[in-house]
């Protein structure tokens, strides 16, 4: 068996997230491997199956 060229992100460890601005849920992007928060209107990476969950690092999102 082949491994993936980059590690998936664990679903289950998006229960334990909350934005690090807002305190609130985020929702997973599979497509875009991102964490979205639509109270901060950030989406935080996901880099090698690891959230980077740094403002610094988050794109912000456009209406």
């Amino acid at each position: 068996m082949t491994e993936a060229a980059s590690p998936q992100f664990d679903r289950r460890m998006i229960e334990a997230l909350v934005c690090p601005v807002t305190q609130t849920l985020l929702r997973y992007d599979a497509e875009k491997q991102e964490l979205v928060s639509k109270a901060a209107r950030l989406a935080f990476p996901i880099r090698g199956g690891i959230p980077v969950m740094l403002v610094d690092e988050a794109r912000k999102i456009e209406d």
